[in-house]
């Protein structure tokens, strides 16, 4: 650990202190709406469940009502929320396991069709703390996310946010260069990695469905009204600041793509299309935006570049 960091590789910064940014093509509300499209196999334990196994017993693939409930979200709910996006004409990034190119191809198909970024997730659901060589893992799924898109992925999320003391420092040096595992700021920041400095983008828990409806058991119209209040806090912080704010919508197809949730979502989405301060973008839209913005490079973490973290 370095001297006085709270952690090996950001420092920290109260967000009142952080220099000024200019916005994103004149809208200081930026919108980032991802989709984490993921596979999960049938043969293996469910990453999350949506109901227990009966009797209290342990769950065991094969696991049919928790695959059959992410299963769901892939035949029904991506072309649900695909939809409302095409029709408003609204851009997305797809946090993708780059396995669901070989198990759901016409999904994937669909996915690069509508232009929607491709973000590096995973080969499968599994976080990289369990895999036996996460390079491999790393490697295999940007080849494969390239081989996909025609263009090699600039940006990461870990399946479960999940890190190695290395991952940071294994991404940059496969050329990812920007990361979202680390929600800790509103905004973009500079992360510190073996390989010299990486930007640290945001994702979210609190406007991401998983804990809204799956661990909190949010009500239907719970994801919509967390949208209004962000926006109301977000919207007095602005005028008070003039520092812009992001807004991560964090989705799963088997959860707001449920018609009951999706139709809260749905709303949610016009309410700040409306808008005339928002930007919708994509992952690395953000992260050249910062880098533009910042103008630094990462150049104040310069005295702690090197050797990983300790």
């Amino acid at each position: 650990m370095l001297p006085n960091w709270s952690n090996p590789r950001i420092p920290y910064q109260m967000a009142t202190a952080r220099k000024p940014l200019s916005p994103l093509r004149g809208k200081p509300l930026i919108v980032h709406v991802v989709m984490n499209i993921e596979y999960w196999p049938f043969d293996r334990p469910m990453p999350r469940g949506i109901i227990p196994a009966p009797h209290g017993a342990t769950p065991a693939p094969p696991d049919v009502p928790n695959y059959a409930w992410v299963e769901y979200g892939m035949r029904c709910g991506m072309p649900r929320i695909m939809e409302m996006l095409a029709q408003r004409n609204l851009p997305a990034s797809a946090f993708l396991n780059a396995q669901v190119g070989e198990i759901y191809p016409d999904l994937t198909e669909a996915v690069i069709a509508a232009g929607w970024e491709l973000v590096g997730h995973g080969w499968f659901q599994q976080s990289l703390k369990a895999v036996e060589d996460e390079r491999a893992v790393i490697r295999q799924s940007l080849a494969k996310l390239e081989e996909l898109g025609g263009r090699r992925a600039r940006a990461w999320l870990g399946c479960g946010l999940g890190e190695t003391y290395q991952t940071p420092d294994i991404l940059a040096e496969e050329g990812v260069e920007f990361l979202h595992d680390w929600t800790l700021d509103d905004l973009p920041c500079w992360m510190r990695t073996a390989h010299g400095p990486m930007v640290a983008l945001p994702y979210t828990f609190e406007l991401n469905d998983v804990p809204v409806y799956a661990i909190q058991s949010g009500s239907s119209d719970e994801y919509l009204n967390r949208v209004e209040a962000t926006l109301a806090v977000y919207e007095r912080e602005m005028a008070r600041t003039g520092q812009p704010r992001i807004i991560t919508l964090a989705l799963h197809p088997h959860i707001i793509g449920v018609p009951h949730i999706a139709y809260h979502f749905e709303k949610a989405l016009d309410l700040l299309a409306s808008r005339d301060d928002t930007v919708f973008v994509t992952s690395s839209e953000m992260g050249d935006w910062f880098v533009a913005a910042d103008g630094t490079g990462g150049r104040d973490l310069e005295p702690f570049i090197g050797g990983g973290p300790r």
